[in-house]
Parts: structure tokens; sequence; C-alpha cells
């Protein structure tokens, strides 16, 4: 942990995400508050935001994205293994790595917290082509919570339409068969949901994904479910709130630092929110390869 001086930033906005365009001049006023001079670009398309900060990001203190989790991901995919700290402002839907991180969803709130916030390091998951998630890739219900969220219901609900579809796709208990390999050992399952997960928690810490999960002891935790009635649907629920992790019969977890799904064709995968192509998930962590701000209580 480390503490930063931050006096020149540059922020990344999407203004195409849920919050990103109206809460902007917000974050503003806020960075002047805090005495932090702000340099804005504005994101217009897919891979923008990597370039910026790629391109830019060395030359500030520190490098804030301002929209959704798939604009974050960019930026810590260009800052991986570099010095320059990020801080996350929730401006999408899910905003899953702003909520991990406790950073508050009020963005005025959330650049107070982090400009006299301190520098954690997080392990990122790396995918087959390079990308990389902070939260958690998956295959099953997860990814269909993503695919089956229309836009119009986001920007109505916001994150409460994420939970809606993932009730839905959970109580359908759509199975399918999994090969999951965990650093060379091979485990089959009949699964609704297979999660490689960084960080443990969902929704501020209200349900844990699995045991001992960390983000940052250089390990990628599997979790799979596979419950077969509606009665292991409420089992598994009220454990997850609990966290309860005992021997159960639709609850298997396993860590590793190489991770590999495979299902049929045709299954959807996702990574921090984000649809994947493909049907094979292979996942290798980057120990402690991104330096994020979090609040000064959190660290």
């Amino acid at each position: 942990m480390a503490v930063v001086a931050l006096r020149h930033a540059l922020l990344i906005v999407n203004p195409a995400s849920r919050r990103g365009a109206t809460v902007l001049a917000s974050a503003t006023r806020a960075f002047a508050r805090a005495g932090v001079h702000c340099d804005i670009h504005q994101t217009t398309g897919v891979g923008d935001a990597e370039r910026i900060a790629r391109t830019e990001g060395a030359r500030y203190d520190a490098v804030f994205a301002l929209g959704g989790d798939g604009t974050v991901m960019e930026v810590v995919q260009a800052l991986r293994d570099v010095a320059t700290p990020i801080g996350v402002l929730p401006g999408g839907t899910g905003n899953l790595v702003a909520r991990a991180l406790g950073i508050p969803m009020s963005v005025e709130r959330a650049v107070g917290a982090l400009v006299a916030g301190t520098i954690v390091e997080i392990d990122v998951g790396v995918l087959e082509g390079g990308r990389v998630f902070a939260f958690a890739a998956g295959v099953g219900i997860d990814a269909a919570m993503v695919a089956g969220t229309s836009a119009a219901s986001k920007r109505r609900f916001g994150v409460l339409a994420y939970v809606a579809t993932a009730v839905r796709a959970a109580l359908a208990r759509e199975q399918f068969d999994l090969r999951a390999t965990v650093d060379g050992v091979v485990h089959h399952y009949r699964a609704t949901s297979a999660m490689v997960a960084n960080f443990g928690t969902v929704l501020g810490g209200l349900i844990r994904l699995g045991p001992g999960i960390k983000e940052n002891d250089g390990m990628l935790d599997l979790c799979v479910f596979s419950p077969a009635s509606a009665r292991d649907v409420f089992r598994v629920g009220c454990r997850l709130l609990r966290q309860d992790f005992r021997r159960d019969p639709a609850m298997h977890f396993h860590q590793g630092r190489t991770l590999v799904l495979e299902t049929e064709q045709g299954r959807a995968m996702q990574a921090d929110g984000e649809l994947l192509p493909g049907v094979t998930l292979h996942a290798t962590v980057a120990p402690r390869a991104a330096r994020m701000l979090v609040p000064p209580t959190l660290a």
C-alpha cells in the first residue's frame, strides 16, 4: 500500500456508458474542489480508452476511468505492470470493479475518496489474446445475465436489471457439460454456472462467491455451481449469502494459476460484464499487475 499525492490527473470518459456523460460535470467539480488539475479525454468507440491510457497515462499522477467495467478494463489493459495508478469512477450499470474495491457509487464521493486514498496492487486475469479482467470471467448464469439484459433495462433500472436477469437464469437451471482444467488437473461437472473469480464478493459484499478468495494472492478461484432443483437453488443462494462453504453437492471450488473452461458450442462466456467469443475460456493470473486507487479506510 502507498499514499499518492495527486496534482495532475487524466480522466478518460466513456460518454456512451449509462452515466458517463451525465455525471462528468460532477466529477470535474469534485476534482477542482480537491485541488487536482484534470485533463479530460472522451472515447468514441471500443479501444479508445486503452489507446488514450497507453499513450498519455505515464505523464500523469493517476488515470481515472469514468464509464462501465469495459472502459475500466481497457485502462487496466493499457497500464498493466505500469507504475501509474488507476482510479475507477462508477459510470456504468454493474460497476463490478468499483463495488469490489469499495468505491462509492456517487461519482463526487468517489473522486473525494480516491484523491485522498491509497494505492493497492491487485492480481488480474489474462485471457488468450491478452485481454484482462479484474473481477471475474465465466460461463452460465453470469454470462446469461450479461447477454439477456437489454440496454433499455440497464438504463432504466441500473444494476437491478442484471439482478433480475440473473435470478431468472438461476431458476431456469439450464445445465451444461463443463470440462475445467486447473493447473493441469481436469475436473468434469454438469453445471449451471462456472466463474473464474479474482474478487470474492458481489454487490458490495452482500454475496461471497467462494471461500478464501483474495484479489492479491497470485491465484484465481474457480467456483462451479450445479443445482439440480429449485430447492438446490434456494440452498445455494442462502449459503452464498451466509458465506457458508461447507461441502455441498451443488458447489465446487478450486484454486490455481491457470484455469481453462471448455463447454459445448454456442455457450456464451463473459469477462467483467463483456461477452467473449469462442467456447473455451483460458485464464492465467498476472500477480499484482494493476495498481488501483482505493478509499483510505479500505487499504
